[in-house]
Parts: structure tokens; C-alpha cells; sequence
């Protein structure tokens, strides 16, 4: 009986362990990623579930395409940012070093928050706006855009038939995956605030609202083809 009793403690101090261990992993950069998002005008959380889906928050992940870190971001869209941003006035973009720049995870979140922001302002206007930015994310503007694409004069598709439209089935799979778990943090958040916690839905990294992301599901690895 005491041995057995020795045995249930230790279990309980590993998995007591190992869900603190997980917590700081997924939330160690929840303040990155809301000054990042604030400076780029995109919801926290929606980048917080990308970050989840795409990498499990493991920056040294590089993709079957040539993506790299947190965000599977790609060259391409590195030396984009940096010509964006003025950087390739004193460095040619060329001579950028993307895979370095883009293996600072800080860095990484920047340039993916960019990205979100130019595809968001495509879709400004537009029904199931996140879901057109994750295809495009995922997939390219050009294919968000062709599977957004109506007749003159036709009313813009609503979220559902967007995805209905998307012919890649791991794009498909992805932009589910991540609306999914981007409204079960939103609507923990939201129960969160009902119950008198007076905290700023937009701003995750904050300690009361680190415990309303959501850890369910699993990572499914895809490349982006740009």
C-alpha cells in the first residue's frame, strides 16, 4: 500500500510537471506575439493558433518547401519584408540572410504578422476574412484569391463556401484546423470576461489570459507553396 502510494505521488509530481513544462512552451511567446500583432494590426490570437498549428511554438522547424521557423515563413517572403521595410536600402536583398533572420523567432512572428496584414487587407471587407488570410498564408494570394473569386455582381462568398472552393485538401484541412482552434481561444475568452475577469480580449500575453489557449489538436505538417 505505501509503495503504491509512493508511486501515485510521483505520478502526480511528473504530470503536474510535464502540464506547467507544456503551458510555458506554448505561451512563451504570447508578449511577442501580441506587441507583434498589435504593431501589424492582426488578431493575437488567430497568430498564436497559426504558431500552434504550424510548429508548436518550435522555431528551429524548417518545412519540406523551404520554410523556416515559428511561422514557417519563407525567403521569399523575408526579402519581401525587408524591401518593405527599407532593409534592402543598405543591404541588397540577395545578400540578405533569410535563413538567419528567420530563425530569430522575434523576427520570425514580425515578418509573419506582415504577411497576415497585407493578406487581411486583401479580404478587408469580406465575410470569413480570417479564413481567405490563412489560405492565403498557407497556400499563396494568388490561389486565396482565385478560390475567392465570384461573377460580376454576385454576392461575396460567405466562410463555408470559401473552404467548400479551396481544391487542396491540406489547405483545406489547415484553414479548418486553425478557425477552429482560433474560436475556442476567442470564446474562452470571452466566457473569461463574463465571468468578471476585465482583461483586453485583443492582447494574449497577459498572465489571467495565458490559461484560455487552447492545447487541442495536433500540429499537421504541410508545406506552403508560395
Amino acid at each position: 500500500m505505501k509503495r503504491l502510494a509512493i508511486i501515485l505521488i510521483a505520478l502526480i509530481i511528473i504530470g503536474c510537471g510535464l502540464y506547467f513544462l507544456d503551458h510555458y512552451w506554448i505561451h512563451r511567446y504570447d508578449s511577442v506575439i501580441a506587441r507583434e500583432a498589435a504593431r501589424y494590426h492582426v488578431d493575437p490570437d488567430l497568430v498564436w493558433s497559426i504558431a500552434y498549428e504550424e510548429t508548436y511554438f518550435s522555431p528551429w522547424k524548417k518545412g519540406r518547401n523551404g520554410e523556416i521557423g515559428l511561422m514557417q515563413v519563407t525567403p521569399t517572403v523575408a526579402r519581401e519584408w525587408a524591401g518593405d521595410n527599407a532593409i534592402a536600402s543598405t543591404t541588397p536583398s540577395t545578400a540578405i540572410d533569410a535563413n538567419a533572420l528567420l530563425s530569430d523567432p522575434e523576427r520570425n512572428i514580425q515578418i509573419a504578422c506582415w504577411y497576415l496584414q497585407k493578406a487581411g487587407d486583401d479580404y478587408r471587407e469580406t465575410p470569413g476574412r480570417e479564413a481567405r488570410m490563412l489560405a492565403a498564408y498557407n497556400a499563396g494570394p494568388s490561389r486565396a484569391a482565385d478560390w475567392n473569386r465570384v461573377e460580376a455582381g454576385a454576392r461575396p462568398l460567405n466562410e463555408q463556401e470559401f473552404i467548400a472552393r479551396i481544391d487542396i485538401p491540406s489547405t483545406r484541412a489547415y484553414v479548418t484546423s486553425i478557425l477552429g482552434r482560433y474560436r475556442r481561444v476567442k470564446s474562452a475568452r470571452s466566457n473569461s470576461l463574463v465571468r468578471g475577469q476585465s482583461k483586453p480580449a485583443n492582447i494574449p500575453a497577459i498572465p489571467d489570459a495565458e490559461n484560455l489557449y487552447s492545447s487541442l489538436g495536433s500540429a499537421n505538417r504541410r508545406g506552403r507553396n508560395q
